[in-house]
């Protein structure tokens, strides 16, 4: 900009000066051409013929007795005709010589002004350069079992107006063996973006690219790159939490825009969940660059230059692929036992988490129905959408242990019972009468106990072995009763309050996008989401007696339940995470995860103990499962639960954390609409512990494929619930 003003300056002061050059020229040479000192005054001749005098003449007969004839002549009649000529030569020449001027001055901004900057475009214009993509890093389990690797295959991209063309789509579908039908639907296919290009095959034979490249002419929008495309040897293995890749859509690489220091390509393959999109930029490596000489019509002439791509770095998982393994398998034959059918088993999903509560390493995350990874590498096919978004399939793309939020049932006394001892309405003398049904507010809406029949006089810890509704009942109503509405001597939220010291209400920071806080419910919360309705927008003394039972408007998270029994195991909450470590292209480590304390609630050593004690004594309440864990060897803890609902069947739980006096593991399993936690969700905890505390076989020993949920399902009859048992 200021070269172009710079130039225009130079420029008018051109033309101006050529102009007053001009100018006086032609001044001084019309000054000399008039005959100031010329004029005739008279003639000295006789008889001079009749002829009348020009224009530009005036004759007069003078009165003298000679008769003299006398003539007077002005200035114009003595200009010569070429001399009207010269202004109009004039103007023609100041207006070439600023033609010239200005060709002039653009040359001198071309040649000295921009001479760089246009020296540059003119080397761009011969040379061109193209991103090589970097091959993704790999991920391994902690045993350095490869969980997730690459091949290389040939991928036949189409542009979008390739779908308007029915010609060109007979002659690909002849040549790649794909109905034209599938093809022209693939090309239609925009969920990677308008303007992007569209995978039609990412298993195209080398014969079938020898042919489209012989025959480009044939194939216009049609074009052939070498990709590195992911490969999960172990099918839906873990994967959730592996998460997968696709292309990119126009959403990413706005969202990459945005970001600071994140380079994408509309042709990248990126991460899209999981594992796979929280450490995108440390498995994608580095591009490489390719620069190459080209023609005029833009074909290339040969190669200049070339910076090879850098692999990503590798990422070693805290996953023990075996555990994982077992734990996948047991999932899909509890739920789907007959060909993968939901239904024909017990409930109608799952979820499974197992965390080490010494440094909040996550061993097992498995949720079931499933995908399998390979099956939406390169996009999504249009009929495993279509076929996972329906209301039968049971959602295999939520992962349940992060985004799964359910009533957490009786799994909760464990904490709520450490509030009532905290606050001193419960203790170790503690008793109470449990006679099946429960009125303590008077309202005439009776609560009944999981035991219709009543667990009669129990303590605290007969409350949590038994799992007895009355007892809760009985310190739920004692926080009421010293609250606002009572004697005043603590707020509405105290309740609330400790149990967040257990980080409910919260998200457990786990390395995976879009975890769910599950809830806590509060006065405030409850005016809010009743606003519409006053009537139920009151805090109430059954909104306590709910609660505390893990009922009501409580929503927790299975991995959030597995890290607050570490916070009881341990009385540290550790925070959960998948990555072990990061080794770079050449196998050097370069990061390598830290335990994190992310709180250790400051409560009562002997309310702790108290209620370890009656957690480890709350498998002998049920004999069946009792066995299972002696004869497996495994002293644990544990809580089972059931969570109700009224248009359906009730959900499963169970958490345990062993071995009991040196805990290391906390496992929590949830079946939704599974029956009874004891019964159902027991067994497969004892399993999962099981492995991880006595499996000895060697790394990689007995591993399989996983297949991914088949998304049918049959309806599961309810005729209502049979009646909780813990």
């Amino acid at each position: 900009m200021l070269e172009a003003i710079i130039a225009a300056i130079v420029t008018v002061a051109v033309i101006a000066c050529v102009a007053l050059l001009v100018y006086v020229v032609r001044k001084r040479t019309s000054d000399a051409s008039v005959l100031h000192d010329d004029n005739v005054e008279h003639i000295e001749a006789v008889g001079i013929g009749s002829a009348p005098a020009g224009p530009a003449s005036v004759v007069e007969v003078g009165d003298d007795s000679h008769g003299d004839v006398r003539v007077k002549t002005s200035k114009e009649a003595l200009i010569k005709p070429a001399d009207r000529l010269g202004g109009r030569f004039a103007a023609m020449g100041v207006l070439i010589a600023g033609i010239f001027t200005m060709i002039g001055a653009k040359l001198w901004q071309m040649q000295l002004v921009r001479s760089d900057s246009y020296a540059s475009e003119a080397e761009s214009n011969l040379y061109t350069s193209i991103s090589l993509p970097a091959s993704r890093g790999r991920i391994y389990d902690r045993n350095e079992i490869e969980l997730v690797k690459n091949r290389m295959c040939q991928t036949v991209l189409a542009d979008a107006d390739v779908a308007n063309d029915p010609g060109l789509l007979k002659r690909l579908s002849a040549v790649l063996g794909i109905p034209t039908g599938v093809l022209k639907q693939k090309v239609r296919d925009e969920s990677f973006g308008a303007q992007s290009q569209r995978i039609v095959t990412s298993e195209a034979t080398l014969r079938d690219v020898a042919f489209i490249s012989e025959h480009a002419a044939a194939f216009p929008g049609i074009s052939v790159e070498e990709r590195s495309m992911r490969e999960y040897p172990f099918g839906a293995l873990a994967s959730h939490a592996l998460g997968y890749t696709g292309s990119t859509t126009d959403e990413d690489l706005a969202a990459a825009a945005e970001a600071q220091g994140r380079d994408i390509e509309s042709t990248d393959v990126i991460g899209k969940s999981g594992l796979e999109l929280h450490y995108d930029r440390l498995l994608a490596g580095d591009k490489g660059t390719r620069r190459m000489m080209v023609d005029a019509s833009g074909n290339i002439v040969n190669v200049v230059s070339e910076t090879a791509p850098s692999r990503g770095s590798d990422l070693f998982l805290t996953i023990d692929a075996h555990a994982q393994y077992v734990t996948d398998k047991l999932l899909a034959s509890t739920v789907a036992p007959e060909d993968g059918v939901i239904g024909t088993g017990k409930g109608v999903s799952a979820c499974v988490v197992a965390i080490d509560v010494t440094d909040g390493s996550i061993i097992v995350m498995s949720s079931y129905p499933t995908f399998d990874p390979s099956y939406l590498t390169g996009g999504i096919p249009q009929e495993i959408w279509d076929l996972y978004n329906t209301e039968e399939s049971h959602s295999p793309f939520v992962n349940r242990a992060i985004n799964g939020q359910y009533a957490p049932a009786s799994t909760f006394k464990a904490f709520t019972s450490m509030a009532g001892l905290h606050y001193g309405y419960a203790g170790y003398d503690s008793v109470w009468n449990c006679t099946g049904s429960w009125d303590g507010f008077g309202s005439g809406d009776i609560q009944k106990c999981w035991d219709n029949y009543g667990h009669g006089t129990l303590d605290l810890h007969g409350g949590i072995v038994h799992s007895c509704d009355v007892v809760f009942y009985e310190i739920a109503k004692a926080f009421f009763d010293h609250g606002p509405e009572g004697t005043g001597e603590l707020s509405q939220t105290a309740l609330q309050e400790y149990l967040e010291l257990y980080r409910f209400g919260s998200t457990t920071g786990v390395d995976l996008a879009g975890e769910s806080a599950g809830r806590i419910p509060t006065p405030e919360w409850k005016a809010e989401h009743w606003r519409n309705v006053p009537s139920e927008a009151v805090w109430r003394g059954g909104d306590y007696s709910n609660m505390i039972i893990g009922q009501g408007d409580v929503l927790v998270t299975p991995l959030q339940l597995a890290c607050a029994y570490g916070g009881i195991a341990t009385g540290k909450i550790m925070k959960p995470h998948l990555l072990k470590e990061v080794r770079n292209s050449k196998g050097e480590v370069v990061l390598t995860v830290q335990p994190e304390v992310v709180a250790e609630p400051v409560v009562n050593e002997y309310h702790l103990a108290y209620v370890r004690d009656s957690l480890h004594d709350m498998l002998s309440s049920h004999p069946d499962l009792e066995k299972m864990y002696v004869d497996a060897g495994i002293d644990a803890a544990a809580k089972s639960g059931t969570a109700e609902h009224t248009d359906k069947k009730d959900d499963a739980w169970f958490a345990a954390y062993a071995p009991f006096n040196d805990p290391k593991y906390a496992v929590v399993c949830i079946v939704e609409q599974g029956g009874g936690g004891s019964d159902v969700a027991g067994p497969i905890v004892a399993a999962v512990l099981d492995e991880l505390l006595n499996n000895d076989l060697p790394p990689g020993a007995g591993l399989g494929y996983v297949e991914g949920s088949s998304g049918r399902s049959v309806a599961i009859e309810f005729t209502g619930n049979s009646g909780r048992q813990d």
